[in-house]
């Protein structure tokens, strides 16, 4: 499947900011289950935009803007041919170990109510971790509410957990956080992902998760669909969290008053040619 992205971020400022510094992981690589066929990164602003490898193997680009800024966009845009594995996740940019990923964050460290969660669900280890990982992700997918209003970037899994509802990246760190604590790695993954529903417009891209096991590798899970990683997924960043994979992060100086507004457009390419 060819997929079509278009992913914008603009920032407007009341009182114009005198500098701004960017970190963008908005770029995919290739792995064995896709192939990216074109992509461009471009800022609004005239500077230059250094491409780099973060300490994850993930493709990142920096740049530095001096004011004043009263407006500024990052906009990428490009296509991804994508082949379902059946989940299985081979051929990525791999920096460290699996057992890195058994770190918890400040996001994913786990109160007692996940500790016995996933306990529960593991019977205490005696269940086959592969089966206790799909129970994880389907009870997530089947008892949490999807609500973009109710969560931040910096809600953390056990306040997630808690309340029972938030979005993909709030899934994505619970998972995490109770897969780690049965001694399995797992890591946060952002990408983008193509609806079913016909839906491609929206204001965010997409989260879920990677847990390892030494007989099949990595596995990709997205609790917010309730389904393994497919064709439908467009992989970008992975790292220990959200924080980690975000697909733009920095800082400013002044620039009082901001607005910012995402725009994410993720079709398959030709689709439009085809219903006529």
């Amino acid at each position: 499947m060819r997929i079509r992205i278009a992913h914008e971020t603009a920032y407007r400022y009341d009182t114009p900011a005198t500098k701004a510094i960017q970190i963008l992981r908005l770029t995919p690589r290739n792995h064995d289950g896709q192939y990216v066929v074109r992509w461009r990164v471009e800022v609004s602003e005239d500077c230059r935009v250094e491409p780099r490898e973060d300490a994850f193997g993930n493709i990142t680009h920096t740049f530095t803007v001096d004011g004043p800024i009263s407006e500024l966009s990052v906009r990428v845009a490009g296509e991804v041919e994508t082949h379902d594995t059946d989940g299985i996740v081979r051929g990525t940019r791999e920096k460290f170990p699996p057992s890195f990923y058994l770190r918890q964050t400040d996001l994913t460290t786990p109160d007692k109510a996940i500790v016995d969660w996933a306990d529960e669900i593991s019977g205490k280890g005696s269940r086959a971790a592969l089966d206790s990982l799909h129970a994880m992700q389907s009870h997530i997918y089947s008892n949490f509410k999807f609500d973009v209003d109710a969560t931040a970037t910096s809600t953390t899994a056990s306040q997630a957990f808690a309340n029972k509802h938030g979005v993909c990246q709030d899934y994505a760190h619970i998972f995490c956080s109770a897969a780690r604590h049965l001694k399995i790695p797992a890591r946060y993954v952002g990408g983008y992902f193509l609806r079913a529903d016909g839906i491609v417009d929206t204001e965010s891209g997409h989260a879920w998760t990677e847990a390892f096991l030494h007989d099949l590798g990595w596995i990709a899970f997205d609790p917010a669909n309730g389904i393994c990683a497919t064709e439908a997924h467009v992989r970008v960043a992975a790292g220990l969290d959200y924080l980690a994979a975000a697909p733009v992060r920095g800082t400013r100086y002044g620039g009082l008053g901001e607005d910012m507004a995402v725009k994410v457009t993720v079709d398959q390419a030709g689709r439009q040619s085809q219903q006529q």
